[in-house]
């Protein structure tokens, strides 16, 4: 009987994980808890390899403030980020030029996924050449503001 009462008791202090109650501080595989730490911790502070929480810090964190590679939220840092304010190295110049630009004029960024796309642009705008901005090309061979 000892031995029954000891396993539940040991089952209890193991991670907390999806459909269990949040422990204060979970480590593992899938850890849920208000500090968790792990591969696709869940909580309030998520540190691991797939983050999600309010506070998410990874290789792919999903939350409301990211610091990771591939960041999602609405505050996010890292080389990929989406969100409403994001920092990376390869996005932070366009970022910059939305955040200056006045909301009542419209929103011309001028930057293309593909290289034919920034050609096509360049000819409108009366330029020659495209080059590259981070993933994204921009029309004319030198970064103008075409406004």
């Amino acid at each position: 009987m000892t031995t029954s009462n000891t396993s539940k008791k040991e089952a209890s202090k193991g991670p907390s994980h999806c459909g269990s109650k949040p422990k204060k501080i979970a480590i593992g595989i899938a850890p849920l808890g208000f500090i968790s730490i792990g591969i696709v911790p869940m909580g309030i502070v998520t540190i691991g390899i797939v983050p999600m929480g309010v506070v998410s810090i990874g290789a792919v964190a999903m939350g409301v403030l990211n610091a990771s590679i591939v960041g999602m939220g609405i505050f996010s840092a890292g080389i990929t980020t989406m969100g409403l304010k994001v920092w990376s190295p390869e996005n932070n110049a366009i970022q910059e030029s939305i955040n200056r630009s006045d909301s009542s004029s419209p929103k011309n960024i001028y930057a293309y996924p593909t290289k034919a796309q920034a050609e096509v642009e360049a000819k409108k705008l009366g330029c020659v050449g495209v080059h590259k901005m981070g993933k994204l090309w921009m029309p004319c061979a030198t970064h103008i503001n075409p406004n």
